[in-house]
């Protein structure tokens, strides 16, 4: 079966059609620190994309108008008993939230380490930019705040 091709696509048979994008990813600082010139500084790059997922670890359910299931809903987990299933609960909960809310970041690692002396819990995600071959590692202590 012969291919029909408009002329604007050229000899298809010869060339290869590229179908990546690169895009910028972009997004303003939130400690809203002023520059000299009265504007704020913007995050660029890998720097967004860690300030996003950063934000989507923290963010709980029903925080976010009209999105009640935006977040990972850590803060529910956070006080159970420090022992294995309350740490893959924790590491689930962020895998889902990074593939459903972030299409930014592929998620690749998720390790939660609980500390039952200091009431913490050490969590490492590593991710893919999407579009990049940078991966990312972003570590959050979660901790009562007193």
């Amino acid at each position: 079966m012969a291919k029909s091709l408009s002329v604007e696509d050229g000899n298809l048979g010869i060339s290869t059609i590229l179908g990546s994008r690169t895009r910028e990813y972009k997004d303003i600082d939130l400690t809203f620190t002023n520059k000299t010139n009265g504007e704020i500084f913007k995050k660029s790059h890998a720097a967004a994309v860690t300030q996003a997922v950063k934000n989507l670890v923290m963010t709980n359910f029903n925080e976010k108008p009209f999105l009640p299931t935006f977040g990972a809903d850590i803060r529910s987990l956070l006080f159970d008993l420090a022992d294995q299933e309350s740490e893959s609960d924790i590491e689930d909960n962020i895998l889902s939230a990074l593939n459903v809310h972030e299409p930014r970041a592929k998620a690749l690692n998720v390790v939660a380490t609980s500390n039952p002396d200091y009431n913490s819990v050490d969590v490492k995600i590593t991710f893919q930019v999407i579009n990049t071959q940078e991966e990312v590692s972003l570590s959050i202590v979660l901790a009562r705040l007193r």
